[in-house]
């Protein structure tokens, strides 16, 4: 198991990265909340999972020890993979996560993107109690948007996470139009997940 990657930051997506530690690259999937906190170019370090499959063996990253529990704990649900378990931390904070499964809100975790009725209230009934027992805290913040190369990230990751281009562009104008331009592309993405 690699339990984390300390090295230089070499590529950054809204959905993965690649971090070059002795040599070697590696790409890691990440939630908006790491792509969020993580500088271009600068060295970083990633709490990882690493998920096995018999065709691929992929990494997923956090900057947060919290953000990687709660992960690790949506994936332990049935009918909740790695992807779905990204999703959820993508569309929703780690304290939103924790919050709406203590207060049984099924609504707040079915506006994610290919959560259903069922599996929400799965997902509360099987993880209500480890959360009130941990209390799951994270320090991820969201900085202030950029200019207009923030729209085409967020195309880009919409279309990565599965919408048809031409819906995920509608969207995004839509949301623009709705909010305003001065989103980041986090909130962006956050937007248009709730909104599908």
């Amino acid at each position: 198991m690699i339990a984390y990657i300390d090295g230089k930051l070499t590529h950054k997506d809204p959905t993965y990265v690649i971090i070059e530690a002795n040599g070697v690259g590696y790409q890691i999937r990440i939630s908006l909340s790491t792509y969020s906190s993580l500088p271009a170019g600068e060295r970083c370090k990633l709490q990882t999972y690493l998920h096995i499959k018999e065709d691929a063996h992929t990494l997923y990253g956090f900057t947060t020890a919290a953000e990687k529990d709660a992960f690790l704990h949506l994936i332990s649900i049935s009918g909740v993979g790695p992807n779905t378990g990204l999703m959820i931390l993508s569309s929703l904070s780690v304290e939103e996560v924790q919050h709406a499964i203590i207060r049984e809100d099924v609504r707040t975790i079915q506006q994610v993107k290919g959560i259903g009725a069922k599996t929400a209230q799965r997902i509360i009934l099987e993880l209500k109690d480890k959360m009130k027992k941990e209390a799951l805290v994270s320090d991820v913040t969201i900085p202030a948007a950029s200019h207009n190369t923030n729209r085409a990230e967020a195309l880009s990751a919409l279309v990565t996470l599965g919408f048809a281009k031409n819906v995920a562009e509608k969207t995004l104008d839509s949301i623009i139009k709705r909010e305003g331009g001065n989103l980041s592309v986090e909130e962006l993405i956050k937007f248009a997940l709730k909104s599908s």
